[in-house]
């Protein structure tokens, strides 16, 4: 969600640390989604302290039948660098979908969004990752490897 990985790192260490003190006290919350959400504050925090990304208009394309094999190309630290420059809070819903995690409920709970706004943001988030696909792995390139 950062899009920085010391940054990542320094978040994910004091939520372990939180997580560890108040699970030493035996308060550990009973909700599974507590420590996604905690983590989510931390990153917006983090991310409204630093520089923030341009808002641009992206090309989208219609999610193609070749999607699985050019996914499937991509180192995953591409996916989560792609993800990293969305603004939020479209970085928030792409990063919590592409987890494969959560139900529709979660998602929504999560992301404090309504199903509309999460439905529009993944939607647009996917047609633009598409038209990226796209021009990194051209539909030609992708068939011919996939044969």
């Amino acid at each position: 969600m950062l899009g920085d990985a010391g940054k990542a790192q320094e978040i994910f260490q004091a939520i372990m640390h939180d997580a560890a003190l108040r699970a030493a006290e035996g308060e550990l919350p009973n909700d599974r989604l507590s420590i996604f959400r905690d983590a989510r504050y931390r990153c917006l925090g983090a991310s409204e302290a630093g520089l923030q990304a341009e808002a641009i208009e992206l090309e989208e394309h219609e999610i193609d039948s070749s999607a699985p094999v050019q996914i499937a190309k991509l180192e995953p630290a591409q996916l989560a660098v792609w993800i990293s420059a969305a603004p939020d809070p479209q970085r928030t819903a792409l990063a919590l979908f592409y987890l494969d995690e959560f139900d529709h409920e979660e998602l929504l709970a999560l992301s404090e969004l309504k199903t509309a706004e999460l439905a529009n943001l993944i939607g647009n988030g996917r047609q633009e990752f598409q038209a990226w696909l796209n021009a990194t792995f051209p539909r030609e390139q992708a068939f011919e490897e996939q044969a």
